[in-house]
Parts: structure tokens; sequence; C-alpha cells
């Protein structure tokens, strides 16, 4: 293959290099030159240490003034005429519709990958009418489009999203880095059970159930320890939290730049979300480090986690059946519970390797540069 120059285009540098850094390796190593175009935040450094470019935007990924919106298209329009990229890989929802639109216009290569719907597709109405159409318009000229899971796949076809005769590719997730997420041994059988939520504090990844499932198990079991990482921006949520620290159910740790240390000292991942997911990348990560997991019937979740053998699966929105698997996580023994982590680990080793995810993006280019 030819040397390409390759642009990134993303919601942010953590986001680029926790889930994209084994492609720019991939792409550094075959000797194609890598821009990252993002919103400047953590992990900038070990971007560069790669060997790729980074270009700074503003996406503003929660923004939906349609002003601000024609901006960070013109932005992005300007980046790719300046940049001239061979070709372009689009993730998540603002750079896959206005980067995408940004690469029609100028007729740049490119390949969206679906890392979920969000919640303004979720539910039937004007929101879901009117994003809809801008993802179709951002996908109109993809060369492959990437999908994280099938249900994602199915909704696009379902509502004529994508034009006819487009390449689209089924992924496992972002998959997950093997070398980096090792398998971990299991917490030692010390009388304590830590169970862990990882996840931006918000009504749709399931908080609510877990708070009030963790109030339910601990009235029963005083060595049951339920434990949060993750971003909390909203004030009801920092009440509701400091209040169950109070009460001495809850342990809020806040957002953690490094969680092998939570990794280590839980028995149990849950996470009880009904949010838009591709694929959860804390499932991945979770089982990949050996951890049983409890996660919810539903797109993106249900994957990671084979029933009964890896974790528990159950129904969404529905604190009664989470406090179920709770209560029968805990009524296994320590044996039983370590293999469910290595159940969990081998399945990932065969269905969710980030290699599975490289070597398809590197296949794409190929296919696309032989055809031209």
């Amino acid at each position: 293959m030819k040397k390409l120059k390759i642009m990134i285009l993303a919601n942010d540098t953590t986001y680029t290099y926790n889930l994209r850094n084994e492609i720019i390796e991939r792409f550094v190593a075959d000797g194609h030159d890598v821009v990252v175009v993002s919103q400047p935040l953590l992990l900038q450094n070990e971007l560069k240490a790669l060997g790729c470019r980074l270009v700074d935007i503003e996406t503003n990924r929660h923004g939906t003034n349609p002003l601000s919106d024609f901006s960070l298209l013109m932005k992005f329009r300007k980046i790719l005429l300046d940049g001239k990229p061979d070709l372009a890989l689009t993730y998540n929802i603002k750079p896959n519709v206005y980067a995408g639109m940004a690469c029609r216009m100028t007729k740049t290569p490119y390949f969206p990958n679906i890392t979920g719907l969000g919640t303004a597709v979720e539910y039937p109405g004007l929101m879901q009418k009117f994003t809809i159409r801008l993802y179709k318009a951002g996908v109109a000229g993809a060369e492959c489009v990437f999908f994280q899971n099938e249900e994602n796949k199915k909704f696009f076809e379902d509502h004529n999203m994508l034009r006819k005769g487009v390449k689209t590719r089924l992924l496992p997730g972002s998959g997950v880095s093997l070398k980096l997420h090792k398998a971990m041994p299991y917490p030692a059988d010390n009388g304590t059970i830590n169970f862990l939520f990882i996840a931006r504090v918000m009504k749709a990844k399931g908080i609510d159930l877990y708070l009030g499932a963790a109030k339910r198990i601990y009235e029963k079991h005083k060595n049951v320890v339920f434990h949060i990482c993750g971003m909390c921006d909203d004030v009801k949520y920092t009440t509701l939290l400091q209040n169950a620290e109070k009460d001495g159910y809850i342990k809020y740790h806040g957002e953690q730049k490094d969680m092998v240390p939570f990794f280590e000292m839980a028995h149990c991942i849950v996470h009880p979300s009904y949010y838009p997911e591709g694929m959860s990348n804390v499932l991945l990560e979770a089982a990949a480090h050996c951890r049983p997991i409890i996660a919810t019937d539903r797109a993106g979740c249900r994957e990671t986690v084979d029933d009964g053998k890896s974790g528990f699966v159950i129904p969404i929105k529905n604190e009664d059946a989470l406090v179920d698997a709770l209560e029968k996580f805990l009524a296994m023994t320590w044996e039983q519970k370590r293999e469910m982590g290595l159940a969990g680990r081998a399945k990932i080793e065969k269905e969710f390797d980030r290699q599975i995810v490289v070597n398809a993006y590197v296949e794409e280019i190929e296919r696309f540069c032989n055809k031209r």
C-alpha cells in the first residue's frame, strides 16, 4: 500500500488515545502520516509519542446550538482543506456528522465509525427525525461505515440512512487492548465484597438503579461496599452521592485517570445502563481484567457477557432484577466468582481483541487504495 496522509477526527485526545492508539501505532509503523483532530484534553503527549501530529478543535460534544454546529462544520472544512489528507477516519457523533459533511464538501474519502446513536435518537419525535437527517447527511459519502453493534446497523438500515451500495462492516466495538488490560488475579476472600460502577454519573447510565440496589443490599449485607468512579457534574447527583456516603453504602471516588487499582479491588463490575451505547468499553475492560460483570440486556452491553457464565444479563430499568443479580452473585463461592471472571477474559480474547478492529481498518483502507 502506498504511504498515505490519514486524518483522525474525534471528540477529544483522551478518547482518541485510550481507544485508537493501536490503530495509530499501526498506521505510523506502516509509514503513514497520521494527524489527530480533536479537543485537547488528557493524554496529548502520549498521542504525540505514538508519532502522530495534533490539530486542536473544540467540538462542544453536548451542545445543540445550530450556529455553533455550523461553525464546527466550517472548522472541519478548513482543517481538511489546509491539511489535504488522502483519507479521514471519523468517530463520535459530531465528528461523524459534521466532519463527514466536511469530507463530502472537500471530496475527502472518509470512514465513519458509529460509536453509539446518542440519546437524541433513542425516542421517536422531532429531535429524532432531525438527528436522523444529520446522521444521514454525515455518512452519505462514506467509503465504508463501521458499526459497533447489530442494533445500530439495523437502525440505520430501517431508517434509510445509508446510501445504496455503501460498504458496511460490523466491529467488536472498539475492541480492547489485551496488552494494556491484562488478566488480574481475583481479589482475596477477606470477607468484604466490592462492587464497582464506572461511568459518567447520569440517569441513563443507571446510577439511580445502582444507588437504589446498593441501599437495599447493604441493609442485608454489611460486608458489601458499592464503589463509584466517574465524573459528576449534576448538583442533584452530587447531593445524592454525598448522602449515600454518609449512610455508609457508597464510596464515591470521582473521575479517575488510572483505573487499575479499582479493577484490582473489585469483585464485580455493575453496569445497569440504558444509554444508547456503541459497545461498552467499561465492560470490555472489566472482562479483560477477569472481573465478572452485571450488564443490561441492551445493544452495546449484552454482547460483552455470556449470561450465567461470565456474568449476568438483566432487563433494563429494573431495580428488582439488579438486586436479584447482586444477591445471586453474593451467594456464589469465591472459586465460582473467580471462574466467572476467567470466562470473561477468555471471551474477550476470542471475540474482542482490539487487533481485530485494527486489521479491519487496514483491510478496508487497502481495498479503497486498490480500487483507485
